[in-house]
């Protein structure tokens, strides 16, 4: 069961997971947009439309699927958006995780045991890091209300585990993108824009600020990481990434080089307006732990990430198509 299947870690993670044979039900908000838009990608999945913050709803779920396996990746994914509706991102982000939890000791205690439970939380957990780069035992010092939510979930995470028994796992996972990312984040907003300045149907684009650094790496290999986790025989949390930091900066500009497009900056303005109030400088995770505990290692490197991505959005543009399982 994967709760948050209309993101694109649902989909790399459905798709997975149907490959391995698994018979695989998720869940996404009751209307939602981005399900319609990529229900393309989810063949041979049962889709519910249930909202994570119904405890009834989500408790009748679980309990009609029987899982092994729930993989809880619904959320309100954007952390600068966070800033305009906390309390919703508090809700989904935080006091859903809580529910969910409070399902699988209920679940146990008709069933005899829970199924096995992972919990997406989030490089923003660690925020204004002064250790550099971040491992599961660096203190969590989040800036953003996703980031605080996260926070509260992973720490809710572990606390199950070690007061009820519960194999529950954190995936401690790092900026990851795909052809599927939303144009309502920064990388997709990117490559987007490269690909219509490209196709003639543009000129240039703003960003706010493009001196972040962060450890971009590809959605479809951490969610291997996601499914190694709940093989492993123990449970345990565990930071995925690439250990290798990049700029905004440089995103872009490797986003026009692959576009075959040159002077990149005669493309962009920057926009103060679209500053976060409080915004992390830098991320950089260790996945040591991941490597020698799982045997995971990412597979797809930044550029091979962003040479995709463009030409995924390239293949739109010129097809008239926004959304085609061959572009995975």
């Amino acid at each position: 069961m994967i709760t948050g299947i209309a993101g694109q870690d649902g989909v790399y993670l459905g798709r997975l997971l149907r490959s391995k044979g698994y018979r695989v039900v998720g869940s996404a908000t009751p209307d939602s947009a981005s399900l319609h838009r990529l229900l393309p990608y989810l063949g041979g999945v049962d889709v519910a439309e249930v909202d994570s913050r119904d405890a009834g709803a989500v408790r009748d779920l679980v309990f009609a699927v029987r899982p092994d396996e729930i993989y809880n990746l619904a959320a309100r994914s954007s952390v600068g958006a966070s800033w305009h509706a906390a309390e919703l991102v508090a809700e989904t982000n935080g006091m859903a995780v809580l529910r969910l939890l409070e399902v699988l000791l209920r679940y146990r205690d008709e069933h005899g045991a829970a199924p096995r439970f992972y919990q997406a939380s989030s490089s923003e957990i660690f925020g204004l890091a002064e250790q550099q780069p971040q491992d599961e035992r660096t203190p969590h010092y989040p800036r953003s209300p996703y980031g605080v939510a996260k926070s509260f979930a992973h720490h809710l995470t572990v606390n199950y585990r070690e007061s009820y028994g519960l194999f529950a796992c954190n995936g401690i996972l790092f900026n990851h993108e795909s052809p599927l990312r939303a144009t309502s984040f920064v990388t997709r907003k990117i490559t987007r824009s490269v690909a219509e300045i490209k196709c003639g149907l543009r000129e240039e684009f703003s960003l706010g600020n493009v001196d972040a650094f962060r450890d971009w790496g590809a959605a479809a290999d951490y969610v291997q990481a996601m499914w190694l986790m709940l093989q492993h025989e123990l449970p345990g949390d565990y930071v995925i990434a690439t250990g290798r930091t990049h700029s905004i900066r440089d995103f872009v500009e490797l986003a026009f080089d692959c576009a075959g497009i040159d002077d990149p900056w005669s493309h962009v303005r920057q926009d103060p307006a679209m500053m976060r109030p409080a915004d992390v400088p830098k991320t950089w995770g260790d996945p040591s732990r991941a490597a020698s505990g799982l045997g995971w290692r990412p597979t797809t490197s930044f550029r091979e990430l962003v040479a995709q991505m463009v030409r995924a959005d390239i293949t739109r543009l010129r097809s008239g198509t926004e959304e085609d399982p061959s572009l995975l």
